[in-house]
């Protein structure tokens, strides 16, 4: 699995552009050292994982901290994150791990908006996911990728960047020029932020196979707006503008919070954007910020 530059990254979002949301956004970005100090404009906080809240398995320092001074200032959190190779359980025991006390009616995934979405559809859908994901929390009508399977499913979903190797990318596409299915993606990053840099993730692969083979996926997750629904429904008595999202990436975090109609703010210090000024990421794309942090 290759690393990319965050020049490579970004340009690759505005290349697919017109595949994610519209939004508007303000004219200009407040700058504060932290989400304390700008804690009483906001009556709730959504927070991105990877770049945010953790680095691969390493939590970032202050991290929880600013979650538990925000508790005692009467803010709700969520956590809406595009991992989607966990099921429940398992993010909850790793964010108890990283030090954060979280309940799961605050944790929101792709993983668990796509299974709602999922939920009625007819199967087998082959799912390409990590080798100990059981899918026991998707229901019967999906199962996992087997090659000598795939003519037999009746769609794909993408969920892993481990598990979509290149044979098994090339085997997806074969099977999908032999006989065009719906193809579902559980995580639409191109990428995340890992301890020693920038990796792939199961969206830059789709976009490589729309640009193939013309095909329409169906995204789960930030920027788009199924992600955003499932995060305001946990917190149903907060107006979206008063409601803070928190993360790392312009095109997906930034975007989608704005087009869901939330106040957004970018880390600059971890994540995507570490090392990078953002300013001319900023100009070049138009996805402004309403607050700039180096950490939350």
């Amino acid at each position: 699995m290759h690393k990319l530059s965050v020049d490579a990254v970004f340009d690759e979002y505005e290349r697919i552009r017109d595949r994610l949301v519209a939004a508007r956004f303000p004219s200009a970005s407040r700058r504060a050292t932290g989400l304390i100090d700008v804690a009483d404009d906001f009556d709730a906080f959504v927070f991105d994982s990877y770049g945010v809240l953790n680095i691969g398995e390493r939590a970032i320092a202050g991290a929880a901290a600013c979650i538990k001074q925000l508790r005692a200032m009467g803010k709700p959190v969520i956590v809406l994150t595009n991992a989607a190779s966990y099921p429940l359980e398992v993010a909850m025991a790793r964010y108890q791990r990283f030090g954060f006390d979280f309940t799961a009616q605050e944790v929101v995934s792709s993983r668990a908006v796509a299974i709602t979405h999922m939920a009625e559809m007819a199967g087998p859908i082959v799912a390409i996911c990590e080798t100990i994901d059981t899918l026991a929390d998707f229901g019967n009508n999906v199962i996992r990728w087997d090659a000598t399977d795939v003519d037999n499913a009746a769609g794909f979903l993408l969920m892993s960047r481990t598990a979509l190797t290149p044979d098994t990318l090339a085997q997806l596409e074969e099977a999908l020029r032999r006989h065009p299915r719906p193809v579902y993606v559980a995580n639409p990053d191109l990428v995340a932020p890992r301890e020693d840099g920038i990796y792939p993730e199961p969206g830059l692969a789709v976009h490589r196979l729309i640009d193939t083979l013309g095909i329409a996926p169906q995204f789960y997750g930030k920027p788009f707006g199924n992600a955003f629904d499932a995060a305001l429904a946990r917190l149903p008595d907060i107006a979206p503008a008063r409601i803070l999202m928190v993360g790392d990436t312009l095109h997906t975090d930034i975007l989608g919070g704005a087009a869901a109609g939330l106040r957004t703010a970018l880390v600059t210090d971890h994540g995507i954007m570490a090392g990078h000024d953002t300013a001319p990421f900023i100009a070049r794309s138009g996805i402004v910020p309403d607050v700039i942090v180096p950490s939350i």
